[in-house]
């Protein structure tokens, strides 16, 4: 990582960032009330960090061949995660900022965090389909392994925010997503742990901790996401408090885990 950082401008620059959102973000908790302007001022910027990370990642993504490559097609993916995550946080901010109104669930930017999901989930199978691990179901215990994992995370979801649910039907949207976001999340994040246990060493070994960065990346996200959930649920969430910076630290990680296998084509060289 260390090596990465001093040959990457793109390393350099997004560490340099994330640096001055979390002093930034430091002050807040420590000087500032909850719930002020300057809040929902750093919960408007952080999302420039997934901003970066999706061009930089398009950038290996090119490098890789795009979606000429499976892995390249997988690049390509997180990057759509990352701009589809800041779409969702501008428009947010456009709504307070421009129309004045906050809170809204659901809105037009549900169409970028909740389209994050499918392309996460794909992403990861994208590099399961990479990482050989195909093969590797043909053992039994393998197998279990592709049973137990979702079903583990499934019931995560359902006990923490589902088991007393009340349907509301004269808002159908709202129900699919208050479903949706739980399950979707689960499945990205099994997937995501089945590849890493799953995945032979290719490339000569050189992607294992690769994937195991994307992986960690992923399940801060995860993390931050069920955070949300469970905060909102209980109307204990405010902006600019620590779900938000567990959402910038998602989208630091993401962005050098896809800086990261930048170096991969190098060490082929």
């Amino acid at each position: 990582m260390w090596t990465i950082i001093k040959s990457s401008r793109e390393a350099k620059l997004i560490i340099i960032l994330f640096v001055l959102l979390t002093v930034f973000w430091g002050y807040l908790q420590i000087v500032i009330p909850t719930d002020t302007e300057v809040h929902t001022f750093f919960g408007a910027i952080y999302g420039v960090v997934a901003l970066f990370g999706a061009i930089f990642g398009f950038r290996v993504s090119i490098k890789w061949g795009f979606l000429k490559s499976i892995i390249g097609r997988a690049i390509a993916m997180f990057s759509l995660g990352l701009l589809a995550q800041e779409f969702g946080q501008v428009t947010l901010s456009y709504f307070h900022y421009a129309l004045g109104k906050e809170g809204l669930y659901p809105s037009l930017g549900d169409v970028g965090f909740f389209g994050s999901i499918p392309l996460y989930i794909y992403g990861v199978i994208l590099l399961a389909h990479a990482s050989g691990v195909k093969i590797r179901l043909q053992s039994f215990v393998n197998k279990l392994q592709t049973i137990i994992i979702p079903l583990v995370m499934l019931g995560v979801g359902y006990f923490l925010f589902l088991q007393e649910y009340n349907f509301d039907w004269s808002n159908p949207i709202k129900i699919f997503l208050d479903f949706g976001y739980p399950f979707g999340q689960a499945i990205y994040i099994s997937l995501a742990i089945l590849t890493y246990l799953l995945s032979k060493g290719i490339l000569g070994g050189i992607m294992k901790s690769k994937i195991l960065f994307i992986l960690f990346a992923l399940s801060i996200q995860f993390l931050s996401d069920y955070t949300f959930l469970y905060q909102t649920s209980r109307g204990t969430w405010h902006v600019g408090e620590i779900n938000d910076y567990m959402y910038l630290v998602a989208y630091f990680l993401m962005t050098l885990g896809l800086i990261q296998l930048k170096t991969v084509l190098n060490q082929l060289d």
